[in-house]
């Protein structure tokens, strides 16, 4: 596989202002496209993994870590993938173990990878392919980490051959792993409230954004991320019934990779490119609007790395930060509530601070999406006893409050 991978060729000169403006480092590299998942089998994830005794204690990680930029052609620049870098490590009983190093020849083998002298590294024109394998994985070592008798682990790291990730990057993951699985908080009783008239009573607010905007913009949802890092097993039909991926044999991302590099990288850029791509919805219009009314206050709140908040004029406040078990959130003074528009994710440190500043949460989200012509419930998990839960949509709810203010202010 060739690096730089284009990703948008010929970019139009509206396209080509978007980068230059908004993928710079202003609050954060946004050119930089970053991912962790931690999996574990273990009692508190007993539902999802499989576990049920303590000799279960299979650990799959994944990160990635891709650099985008301009790339010159004989036309219009591109945006091309410069930089590569995914590290896959899988612990698990020592059968399983081996049966993975050797799919793993197997794959390399039907990939035309090259092995390099001393046997750990493989190279395919603009890859390379490192493998490590760990009776005791040094990080577990390191921690005093006991796994039961019999496991092993292997790392797998692919780059680009340019591309040599430093210490805080290959580190990253394990930190991550040390702040141990996310607690679920258990729901409370919201009351349903049919539109968001009720913010007219509780000026100014603040929002916090998750996907639910990113999908109404035609961004495909984070557990299409999931689909394509083989995170779950995709078996159910509602994103919580899926199982974990843990077992090393049933794991197929590394074989995909492995053997048709090209077609795979098109998959893991997928996101970037829909997000580059993606506009400004009306919700994130009506946002800008109320900000500039004075209505809504401080950035935006986000989860989202789709950029759509900057590029309708509004400052973010970015929270996916894996440096950050809590990232700040920057309050206003005299703020009344927090708006939380269409977010799933298991994050909800923002709302529960707003609980504490005596701000009224309330939420945006129709608890469901369209498959296949029907909708499919997808109930919210964190409301608590005294927020509000509105049923609807972004593009549905927003503009409809940005005109119920401008009829009450005459």
């Amino acid at each position: 596989m060739d690096i730089p991978y284009i990703v948008i060729d010929q970019l139009t000169p509206d396209q080509q202002q978007v980068w230059r403006t908004y993928f710079g480092d202003a609050d954060r590299p946004r050119y930089i496209e970053e991912g962790i998942w931690r999996r574990t089998q273990e009692k508190a994830t007993a539902e999802q993994s499989g576990w049920t005794t303590a000799d279960d204690a299979r650990r799959r990680i994944i990160h990635y870590r891709y650099r985008y930029g301009l790339v010159p052609t004989t036309a219009a620049p591109a945006i091309g993938l410069t930089d590569l870098y995914l590290y896959h490590s899988a612990t698990a009983p020592a059968h399983e173990i081996d049966a993975h190093h050797d799919a793993l020849w197997d794959s390399l083998a039907t990939g035309g990878w090259k092995e390099a002298p001393g046997g750990f590294l493989w190279t395919r024109r603009d890859l390379k392919c490192r493998i490590t394998e760990h009776d005791v994985h040094p990080q577990d070592a390191a921690v005093g980490r006991i796994l039961p008798v019999g496991y092993r682990s292997l790392d797998v790291q692919i780059a680009s051959v340019s591309y040599a990730p430093p210490p805080s990057v290959r580190q990253l993951p394990w930190n991550v792993l040390s702040t141990g699985i996310r607690s679920k908080d258990r729901p409370g009783t919201p009351t349903r409230v049919p539109d968001l008239s009720v913010l007219a009573d509780l000026l100014p607010f603040q929002v916090e954004i998750g996907c639910g905007t990113s999908v109404e913009a035609g961004i495909p949802p984070l557990h299409r991320l999931h689909e394509i890092y083989r995170v779950t097993d995709r078996q159910g039909h509602e994103p919580r019934e899926h199982r974990f991926t843990l077992s090393p044999t049933a794991d197929t991302l590394l074989h995909e990779v492995l053997t048709e590099p090209e077609e795979k990288t098109a998959e893991f850029v997928e996101m970037f490119r829909a997000c580059f791509l993606a506009e400004p919805t009306p919700a994130m219009w009506a946002l800008k609007e109320l900000k500039d009314a004075g209505h809504l206050v401080g950035p935006v709140i986000t989860n989202n790395f789709d950029v759509l908040a900057a590029r309708a004029g509004l400052d973010e406040c970015f929270m996916r930060r894996y440096d950050q078990a809590v990232p700040d959130v920057e309050w206003v003074d005299g703020v009344k509530a927090l708006l939380v528009v269409g977010l799933h994710a298991d994050r909800r440190k923002v709302q529960a601070r707003a609980r504490a500043r005596s701000m009224q949460v309330v939420y945006l989200d129709p608890e469901g999406f369209w498959r296949d012509g029907q909708f499919m419930p997808y109930p919210l998990e964190g409301p608590q006893d005294g927020d509000l839960v509105c049923r609807a949509t972004a593009a549905e709810a927003l503009p409809a409050l940005v005109n119920l203010l401008k009829q009450q202010a005459g």
